[in-house]
């Protein structure tokens, strides 16, 4: 068994004092600790009979395409605007300061089709609620949230109910100070 937190690297003070980023390049530069990674965000779906892996982007995509060979589904992206190039279903979503949208194809997901979806962090969960969110309005049935990382204080995994939610390595108050997404988004 590969310990995946031996190949997260922490920085102090990025991308602000205050921050310690969780980078997952080194882990993404070891095949067989890429390889474990996506197994163990895979194993609880296994058996699920998923029809379709979804991700936003960008990291997200990193993990969802292999998720979605081992579990026999297809992959379907879910983009920010003026991404994708055929009709659109798309959901507006507050932030902090401002607001998002996140997109998918009409024909990505059909109704009732069975859904996981994949990123690399779960941080507040404003960017995976939105997904749900877009997903439900595709009428699709969400099994499910697998998630590289969680930083459980900052209380994203409460924002998904009644959605199952799975992650291979969590980080609670107890192992820093004051934690954010490693991308600034959540």
């Amino acid at each position: 068994m590969v310990d995946l937190s031996k190949f997260i690297r922490e920085i102090p003070d990025y991308p602000k004092p205050g921050i310690l980023f969780r980078d997952i390049t080194p882990m993404l530069a070891d095949p067989e600790a890429l390889a474990a990674a996506a197994k163990a965000m895979a194993e609880p779906y296994v058996g699920e009979k998923i029809d379709i892996v979804a991700a936003a982007e960008a990291r997200g995509f990193i993990f969802a395409a292999p998720l979605a060979i081992q579990l026999g589904a297809g992959f379907v992206p879910i983009r920010k605007p003026g991404k994708l190039p055929f009709d659109l279903h798309s959901f507006a979503y507050e932030l902090e300061y401002g607001t998002d949208e996140l997109q998918i194809h009409v024909d990505g997901v059909k109704p009732g089709q069975r859904v996981l979806l994949i990123d690399d962090l779960l941080a507040t969960g404003g960017t995976m609620e939105a997904c749900c969110r877009l997903l439900e309005r595709c009428d699709a049935e969400i099994v499910g949230c697998s998630f590289l990382i969680h930083l459980a204080q900052l209380g994203g995994e409460d924002r998904l109910n009644p959605y199952k939610c799975h992650s291979v390595l969590t980080y609670d108050q107890d192992d820093l100070e004051n934690e954010l997404s490693p991308s600034g988004r959540s």
